[in-house]
């Protein structure tokens, strides 16, 4: 029903309006009782087996939100009616910002992909936390903040704008997410050089301890596939270095390669996202693991579009797993379908929890 409905509505429709229209229906379906009660028993049922742990905290599942969609934290309580274990929001940035001129999102269908170059539109770190403050949530969830550089803000100040977000968000919390990564920020992602990286996590770390002082705030960086796998090495081992809680990998990548869309899609600046980015997510995430083990907390989310690449995920190394783009695709039944084939894989592995299945693969090569 709603790949017709997509086909015949969305796909005619501007990408950018598109997301608005879905989204004002996600939003007005969760401030309705009993609409968003019974949409939650039908899109979100829970698996006792999927229940995890990662960074401190206990969630239904290992399935959430990517950032990216959510970017004001307005439809936390919406998608986790629609059966997303965590909700990460943002990019928030320390000042508001419109983004880049639209057009700038684009869908290539027959890759089932999007490239996107919005350039962190929000409104600024001090209106999402006024917005944390006063939510008074529905549904349990798990919220991450994932915050990111102001575009006018140069990138040798980098560090104290990301502070300033730090000292505002942090309170309101599950886990922060340092967003070095995104190509639609000139200058991003240099800061993912460790020489930049270092300062920067430090200046971070210390500022969410010295804000919220009655709890760790778990404190995770995202990185992008298109390091070189020397470079992936070396976040890593900072990440062991400072002590960081997680790595998510990875955010869009600016490789074109082996697209089957119209050349002057193809051929739009930006992030993209979505099934080609499959592999490359895949491999860095398999990397990682192997170089820090289950000492850190990794999240895999690049072209999960099934249970299938989900389970992949987990066997690589990842206790998370993100979607963001597939969703576009599949619509509202996504979560679900990927909840019920990850019960069903586990049931058909030789692993009696998640937690065992996770790195498995990896491990399994290493011992090669």
């Amino acid at each position: 029903m709603y790949k017709f409905f997509f086909r015949l509505v969305f796909k005619r429709m501007d990408p950018e309006q598109a997301h608005y229209a879905a989204f004002r229906w996600i939003r007005l379906a969760a401030r309705i009782p009993v609409l968003r009660t019974f949409v939650a028993a039908a899109l979100a049922p829970r698996y006792k087996e999927l229940r995890t742990e990662a960074l401190g905290l206990r969630m239904h599942g290992p399935f959430g939100l990517a950032a990216g969609f959510d970017k004001n934290a307005v439809a936390i309580d919406g998608m986790a009616m629609l059966g997303f274990d965590h909700i990460e929001i943002g990019t928030v940035t320390g000042e508001p910002q419109p983004g880049n001129p639209k057009q700038r999102l684009f869908r290539l269908v027959a890759d089932r992909a999007l490239i996107n170059r919005m350039g962190f539109n929000n409104e600024g770190s001090a209106a999402v936390a006024a917005r944390l403050a006063s939510r008074n949530p529905v549904f349990r969830t798990t919220v991450g903040v994932n915050i990111g550089k102001t575009k006018v803000v140069p990138e040798a100040e980098a560090a104290a704008d990301y502070v300033k977000s730090t000292e505002r968000l942090a309170a309101h919390a599950d886990y922060l997410v340092v967003n070095v990564s995104s190509p639609n920020t000139p200058g991003l992602r240099n800061l993912q050089a460790t020489e930049s990286l270092r300062p920067l996590l430090t200046a971070v770390r210390e500022a969410a301890d010295r804000t919220v002082t009655d709890r760790r705030v778990p404190l995770l960086v995202k990185i992008a596939p298109d390091l070189a796998d020397e470079d992936v090495d070396a976040v890593a081992d900072l990440a062991v270095e400072l002590g960081l809680d997680g790595i998510i990998a990875t955010n869009t990548t600016i490789a074109r390669s082996g697209l089957k869309s119209a050349p002057e899609l193809v051929a739009e600046t930006g992030g993209l996202s979505g099934a080609p980015l499959k592999e490359r997510s895949l491999a860095v995430l398999s990397r990682l693991y192997a170089r820090v083990g289950p000492r850190i907390t990794l999240v895999g989310v690049g072209g999960v579009e099934s249970a299938e690449d989900a389970w992949q995920r987990i066997l690589a190394g990842a206790t998370l797993v993100q979607g963001y783009s597939a969703f576009i695709y599949e619509g509202p039944f996504y979560a679900r379908a990927i909840h019920k084939g990850l019960a069903a894989r586990l049931a058909a592995s030789p692993y009696a929890t998640l937690a065992e299945a996770v790195g498995a693969e990896t491990r399994k090569k290493a011992a090669l």
